[in-house]
């Protein structure tokens, strides 16, 4: 919880200035901050060495989410008869009835009207400083003709749970983030792939977890393109969704699988805009950001026949400038490497296949899933299935899924070879297989 010395410490700056302003004040040095080291909000100032002004800034963004009025009652000490005073800047919110801080609000509390600070107020809103980076606090986009400095001062909702209440509230699946966080509660033992792809997986861990220091220790900045391009491709049901959710488990990364069904639109304009917000949300966080099924919208552009074909194409071009510039990492999973579109797969750090699990795989899977709290019947044969049936890793789990619900609805006490079998069966005829032995 943001305690009240911060409270009081905008209140005494915010009140200077305007004692100087009404009262004809002298400057004061009554405005030290000495900053403790109790909560996120202390850490945060701690870790990123922030100047007074920049936790002044912090603090006029974050005042309105914990005490409405607070801006209202400083000013009324001064205007006690009301009126206008706009230098302060500030608007009105559609719901929130006090004042709600703008760029100007914080050139007035920490310049006055000195216009050389002014312009040095200004800079810590420019896109190299740690605010614009991070996205912590920004300056909401103003009509055309209207001052930059005039829009709202607006924290980023992660950065107000996070100084608030002590912990991150991640985003929800919306029109303004289309985007669903996944996650898995199995382990790397579990995922059982062919060992070319299992090395090309470690790749990936080996960026998450080391690119910053490559940046950062190495002063690589501007010396290599920012981000990770994945494509992840091979049949349904091969792993591509587990790898993405093991990868930001064992990186502690957050993973959001992106619905395209909530970014493609019929209507021109809005699938840029769509994926505008998606990729202006995730801007500097750690996120991993997953297109399952990627070929709708990553697929091949088509020769110009209509104003339709021109749309998608451009569709197609927004999209990959802006995964070229997105920071973080980017897979794309798709069943056919050859449905996506080459301008994005030259673009590509690494290509990882997954394969049809070959026997030994297969076998392995149908161990792993099987619980170890059910009998397996005399009858039952691993290596047999293993070697007979053709089937990827989701096949087997819904087979053993069939299984058990009919052993649990017979009462036995054992996994019978037959009730696996009819859950084969099920998944062939699902996929319009011919049930053949391999």
């Amino acid at each position: 919880m943001l305690e009240s010395v911060y409270f009081d410490y905008l209140r005494r700056k915010i009140k200077h200035r305007l004692d100087k302003e009404f009262l004809k004040a002298e400057e004061s040095n009554n405005n030290d901050l000495n900053v403790s080291d109790d909560g996120e909000f202390d850490h945060f100032i701690k870790k990123n060495h922030l100047s007074e002004s920049e936790i002044t800034i912090l603090l006029t963004a974050l005042i309105p989410h914990i005490s409405p009025e607070f801006f209202n009652n400083i000013i009324a000490e001064y205007l006690p008869n009301g009126g206008d005073f706009p230098e302060f800047g500030g608007v009105k919110g559609k719901n929130h009835r006090g004042i709600l801080p703008t760029g100007e609000t914080v050139l007035y509390i920490l310049a006055g009207k000195d216009v050389e600070k002014r312009s040095e107020v200004a800079k810590l809103f420019d896109e190299d400083h740690l605010f614009a980076r991070k996205s912590v606090v920004y300056i909401e986009q103003v009509p055309v003709g209207e001052p930059k400095m005039s829009g709202r001062l607006i924290m980023d909702e992660e950065y107000v749970d996070l100084f608030l209440s002590g912990k991150i509230s991640r985003p929800k699946l919306s029109s303004d983030f289309p985007a669903q966080l996944i996650k898995t509660e199995l382990e790397w033992k579990d995922l059982v792939l062919q060992e070319k792809t299992l090395d090309e997986i470690k790749e990936m861990e080996t960026w998450l977890n080391y690119n910053s220091k490559l940046l950062d220790d190495w002063e690589m900045h501007g010396k290599i393109k920012p981000g990770y391009r994945i494509l992840f491709h091979g049949p349904p049901g091969t792993g591509k969704t587990m790898t993405a959710c093991l990868l930001g488990k064992y990186t502690n990364r957050d993973v959001f699988r992106v619905d395209l069904s909530m970014v493609v639109s019929k209507y021109i304009g809005e699938t840029e805009k769509n994926l505008s917000k998606l990729f202006d949300k995730a801007a500097n966080k750690d996120w991993i950001l997953f297109f399952d099924e990627a070929d709708s919208i990553f697929g091949k552009r088509t020769n110009v026949r209509d104003a339709h074909d021109k749309y998608a194409n451009q569709e197609v071009s927004y999209l990959l400038q802006r995964i070229e510039a997105h920071a973080g990492l980017v897979i794309l999973a798709s069943n056919m490497k050859a449905n996506i579109d080459s301008s994005f797969t030259r673009r590509f750090n690494t290509f990882v296949e997954f394969e049809q699990p070959g026997v030994n795989e297969r076998k392995k899977l149908w161990e792993n899933y099987i619980p170890e709290s059910i009998k397996a019947a005399s009858d039952l044969n691993l290596n047999e299935i293993a070697k007979n049936y053709d089937l990827s890793g989701a096949n087997i789990v819904n087979s053993i899924q069939f299984a058990g619900l009919q052993t649990l609805q017979k009462n036995n006490t054992s996994l019978k070879m037959d009730d696996l079998l009819k859950g084969i069966r099920k998944e062939y005829k699902k996929e319009g297989k011919m049930l053949r032995k391999t």
